[in-house]
């Protein structure tokens, strides 16, 4: 099995995580717009964090680096790929709170961009509000940011492994 996946160009790996990427990105806007579930902030930030992802593989990809360069893109892509799974693993430890420990709702995204500083709506963002905590869909029994978790850590240790591979 592993000598089938080194046997994959490197070129070949990257084009493929970044269209997985691309596929994800779509199914969230389809789950949106045709399936009427609206993202939580939490939700609006792995969608930012995927599309992260998503260029650093697209960047490998087109750039086709030796040695020292896809060490670079390996790092960038599991940095990348970390700050996914920390959003995700955040939205899924509040997912799974008790009732009563799960914070109230507050305004929404777009309004604490427009009215408050940068830091302070991240801040409050990734304190997540009541929002959050709803399961709208699932999976196998897994909710979407459970998901997107799984995706997160499998494409950043995939990606890292076969770009760091000479």
């Amino acid at each position: 099995m592993l000598n089938y996946f080194y046997s994959i160009p490197k070129r070949a790996f990257n084009t493929a995580a970044a269209l997985s990427c691309a596929g994800l990105m779509a199914y969230a806007y389809y789950s949106q717009y045709i399936d009427g579930l609206e993202p939580c902030p939490l939700c609006i930030f792995q969608r930012l964090a995927l599309l992260l992802v998503g260029v650093m593989f697209t960047l490998a990809a087109l750039h086709n680096p030796e040695k020292m360069g896809s060490r670079i893109y390996a790092g960038l892509i599991g940095l990348s790929a970390l700050l996914g799974a920390a959003i995700a693993g955040r939205h899924v430890w509040l997912q799974n709170l008790p009732e009563d420990l799960v914070p109230e709702c507050g305004p929404g995204l777009d309004y604490m961009l427009d009215v408050l500083p940068l830091t302070e709506t991240l801040s409050i963002v990734l304190n997540a509000s009541g929002e959050c905590a709803d399961i709208n869909w699932q999976f196998l029994g897994l909710s979407m940011p459970a998901w997107v978790l799984i995706w997160f850590v499998g494409l950043g240790v995939l990606g890292v492994w076969r770009n760091l591979r000479t």
